[in-house]
Formats: structure tokens, sequence, C-alpha cells
């Protein structure tokens, strides 16, 4: 989810005073549309209202953001439209508002793999990148706002897989430490499950219903068994041995129940409640979970580590939101500095504070004083700049969609892996090619 020169001192003081230093105020003066006479040139020009565009804000801070710039600016308010939580439906609702070059929407967070689509498409503007602190940035999040070596998009806020898990189960079962393979994964939960409190519980989730987090969960699976989707040069290369050791070990978790049967239908948000309710004993997901699990009944009782692979650590799939301003967007230069202002590195740190959203600014992972407040800050840099970006391609919304089909044909078991990851190569190789 988730800096420029200040221009009044009025501004900077009516938002030091709202606790967040605004390092980005813009002018109430031009007007104008500001609109491009034609999609890809951008003019900058305009001030005036606009609309910030996300999925659902699960972590209630956001609003609190634009609130601070709204205060600051009444006569360029920005008005926050708030999409379905899942990712498909947002590029989705995005696409088609870009297609009818509709003005309703202007300032876009994205997914970290949208960029190259909706750029070749001329839906978002290309950005100045001398206007943002770009050398600031960890290099891989900032890699995933270019393309063809120009930014379309801002990092907002960056994302690393999590291993979420209960010490306090661990610790009474005699584990003293967390997994770093899949096999230590399974038979620690074994050891958890023999006590009376546990039961009842589940080994592991991630997120498993037909949608982007599942082409994650994949992903995830196929790098930290030494596979990959994509070789260097952009070509498929997912049926291979290595991916079937990736795809058997989520296909084999759900037939022997170290992955509940229900958890086909998790979403995010439905691994997250099922954690805190004591339902899993493990949980792969986003660091956001974090600072929500910590307010709820296992406060206390769990930590984070990188997720595990096949022979050790495993690797995450980066994620993400960045910032791209469309195309056919009015008031470009207010959107410009609120875009300035939302990413800059006093907003991460209120994120980071209050919804434990990963930030995009390297020195944050290195203050000792965040690290003792947010003890997984350590791991989560190690998880980002670890990550594997999922395949940068213009047919994106294919591409996942391809992967998605097979993958949940595999773990329903309406095919095997290895034909699963047969048919998969052949439509990523067409898909590419085009």
């Amino acid at each position: 989810m988730k800096t420029s020169t200040a221009r009044a001192i009025q501004c900077s003081a009516a938002l030091a005073a709202a606790g967040l230093l605004l390092t980005a105020c813009g002018s109430s003066g031009d007007s104008g549309s500001g609109q491009s006479t034609q999609a890809g040139t951008a003019s900058f020009k305009g001030r005036g209202p606009i609309t910030y565009v996300a999925g659902k804000d699960t972590t209630g801070t956001v609003q609190t953001i634009i609130d601070r710039w709204n205060k600051a600016h009444p006569k360029e308010k920005v008005t926050f439209i708030q999409l379905p939580t899942d990712a498909d439906s947002q590029r989705q609702q995005m696409i088609q508002n870009a297609e009818t070059k509709s003005d309703a929407y202007t300032v876009l967070a994205t997914d970290v793999v949208w960029t190259s689509e909706f750029a070749a498409h001329q839906w978002i503007e290309p950005l100045p990148a001398n206007q943002f602190p770009l050398g600031k940035m960890l290099q891989p999040v900032v890699q995933t706002g270019q393309y063809r070596g120009k930014l379309y998009a801002v990092p907002a806020s960056s994302n690393g897989g999590l291993l979420f898990y209960r010490t306090d189960l661990l610790k009474k079962a005699g584990v003293t430490r967390p997994p770093t393979t899949w096999a230590q994964m399974t038979a620690d939960c074994a050891k958890v499950k023999k006590l009376p409190e546990a039961r009842n519980m589940s080994c592991y989730a991630g997120q498993f219903q037909k949608y982007e987090g599942l082409t994650v969960n994949f992903a995830e699976a196929v790098n930290s068994a030494g596979g990959k989707i994509v070789d260097a040069d952009g070509k498929p290369d997912v049926d291979t041995p290595q991916a079937k050791k990736g795809l058997d070990f989520l296909v084999d978790s759900f037939k022997d129940k170290t992955i509940p049967k229900e958890a086909i239908t998790y979403q995010e948000e439905d691994g997250r409640q099922a954690f805190q309710a004591g339902k899993l004993i493990f949980l792969n997901n986003w660091p956001y979970v974090y600072s929500l699990a910590q307010k709820s009944a296992i406060k206390g009782k769990f930590a984070v580590a990188p997720l595990p692979g096949l022979n050790g650590p495993g690797a995450s799939s980066l994620g993400g939101s960045n910032l791209a301003l469309s195309s056919f967007a009015k008031n470009k230069a207010t959107a410009l500095d609120f875009m300035k202002f939302f990413t800059s590195e006093e907003s991460a740190t209120y994120f980071l504070k209050n919804a434990s959203l990963a930030p995009p600014y390297a020195d944050l992972y290195d203050n000792a004083s965040l690290d003792k407040q947010y003890p997984y800050l350590p791991d989560l840099k190690q998880s980002i700049t670890k990550a594997v970006p999922r395949p940068r391609v213009v047919q994106y919304g294919d591409v996942t969609a391809a992967i998605q089909n097979e993958v949940y044909a595999a773990l329903t078991g309406k095919k095997s892996s290895a034909q699963a990851l047969k048919d998969l190569q052949g439509d990523l190789q067409k898909l590419t090619a085009q």
C-alpha cells in the first residue's frame, strides 16, 4: 500500500502538528484539467481535486494520510476510491477505466507486476524520476516501477512473504527455532499437534484461491525448490524437475492435510483470520499481518521468520504497491505532488508503524529503534532483497491467469503436477511469443 520540496511554512506546520511532516506541498494556484493531448505525453499541469484508487484498505491507515493532505490542500482534495481486496479485480477495474479513457481515476495504487502492461498500453504516464528519492530506496523495489528505461510507477510500499508461527506452541512442544525447510516445518507441526490445545489445529496455509495470491504462492514454492517460471531471458522454464518439486510440495500438502482443505478458498485475509483465531500453526503471508495480529488474542504468542524451502530458506515473491498516474486524469500537477507526499519516507514510516507495511526506503530497515520495536524488520529486508519477481511481461494478465488455471487444477486433483506444468509451459510459450 504505501519527497519533494516544502512549499509553504503553514503547510509544513499543519502536517507536523498532525504528526507527519509534509515534504511535498502543492500550490493551490494553477487551474485547468492538465489532460494530455495524447496518452503517454505527460504535461503535469492543472490543480484541483483528484482521486486515489487502491484496493480496500484493511489496515485503516490510508484515509488518515489522505486526510492530512486534504487539511493542507482544501482546494486540491483527494478522494479515496476503494476497489475489491483481490488484485485481479483491482487490475480489471483499472483497465476498464483506462480503456474508456475516463478521468475518474487519477493516482493508481498498482501491483508491482503491472508496470510493463500498463506502460506498454499507455494507460499510465512516464514520471520525472529525478523528483523522487529513488536512490534511498531498495533497488529491486525501484526496478518494479521501470519499463524500457523510464519510470512509470513510484514505490509506496514493498512486500516480502514471511512465515508467521506460534512461538508459544513450538516452545511447549520443545521446538526452539523456526523451520528453515518444508520437512522441518511438517515435523514441527507433528510435535505441536500432540499438545492437547493444538489437537484441532492445522499446520500451514498460504493463499490458494484462484486469484493472484495463488500465482504468488506457486512462484514461491517453485523458486524455493530451485526452479523458476521464466529464465533470465524471459523465456518460460517451468516444465522442470525443480519446478515439479515445488508444485508437489503444495499438492502433497493438501493431500496429507498439512494444508487444510478449506485453504483452497483462502486469500490473504482468510489466512490472517485463521491464524489469529488459533486454527493455524504456520502462515505464509505479507508483513501487514503483524500489526493486526498484535491486536488479537495471539498477541505475544507469535513471531516471524523467512519462508522455508526445500533444502533451506526459501524465496519470497516480490510484492508491494507502486503509485502510477493515469494518462487520462485531470489535475496532474496536484497528482504529482500527492504522489511525492504519499511515497515520502515520512509516509513510509507512518505505514510501517501503523500498518506493518514494508517500506521501500533502505535506511528504515537499519534503524536500531525501529528494529527493536518491529523485530521482524531484518527478516523482512532479507525477504525483499532475495525475493524473485513474478514474470515482468506485457501480457501479464494472461500469464497469471494461465498459472492460476494450471496450478489450481493440480491442487484440486484434476491434473497431476507433471501434466499441469507441461501444459503451463505450452501456455506461457504462446503468451510470451506474442
